[in-house]
């Protein structure tokens, strides 16, 4: 992996999620009304959250499940309900306090709060142990593809079922939706998306050693909007 890299573009992600939007992230993943464009991206990320747990077994009961990237807690909440003990990790200490409060607001805050254990901090940490399954949606898309392939590799090694994951795909109304989403007042940009042709991820999951022992088993793509994102499970041979 290029470690550099990543630790580099992790810091620009940690300092926009957690001090400079926070409050823009907070407001657009709840029911709170939001602008046109931000009401699109909403639903392309409910979408999207709703699809890859229909990639999941219904019944998760026993199941160790790594929310990579858990945001504010919505995917975590879900795969909790089915059964699974969930660590959700997010690099904002600020999602994560959002996503707690979240969940203790809920009518079955206590069992959900005894299947989620919630951290802030770096999810290929090795300390956080071995998983049934793994999702990283959205939040591998701010790396370029060699990196973030990397990153998947070192959370697939400690999977033992299936990774789920999103990517942006290049294609021309992405590109010109990132020129649009250049115009955004500077406070509520997110750090550079960083799109990639799904031929060049498949060969690049195809030669990572780890990943390459398995193979990507299916894939679709959500369109909602200002919000294009593709998702792919990837699951060992």
């Amino acid at each position: 992996m290029q470690t550099a890299s990543y630790h580099q573009r992790r810091g620009q992600i940690e300092h926009y999620f957690d001090r400079t939007a926070a409050r823009a992230w907070e407001t657009l993943t709840s029911t709170a009304p939001v602008g046109r464009i931000r009401a699109t991206v909403r639903a392309g990320r409910d979408r999207m959250r709703d699809m890859l747990l229909s990639w999941l077994p219904e019944d998760l009961e026993g199941a160790r499940l790594l929310d990579a990237g858990c945001g504010t807690g919505a995917f975590a909440i879900e795969a909790a309900r089915r059964g699974a003990r969930v660590l959700a990790i997010d690099l904002s200490p600020s999602l994560v306090d959002v996503a707690r409060r979240r969940i203790e607001a809920l009518p079955d805050a206590a069992q959900l709060l005894a299947r989620i254990d919630l951290r802030s901090g770096d999810m290929l940490d090795p300390a956080l142990g071995r998983f049934d399954h793994a999702i990283a949606m959205d939040s591998l898309i701010h790396y370029p593809a060699e990196v973030s392939v990397a990153a998947l590799a070192r959370v697939a090694e400690r999977v033992q079922g299936s990774v789920l994951f999103t990517y942006a795909p290049r294609t021309p109304l992405l590109a010109a939706m990132i020129t649009v989403g250049r115009c955004f007042p500077r406070g509520d940009r997110a750090p550079w998306i960083e799109p990639v042709a799904p031929a060049h991820l498949a060969r690049l999951v195809a030669a990572d050693p780890v990943l390459g022992a398995g193979s990507i088993t299916r894939t679709e793509r959500v369109a909602s909007g200002f919000y294009t994102s593709q998702a792919a499970a990837w699951r060992r041979a």
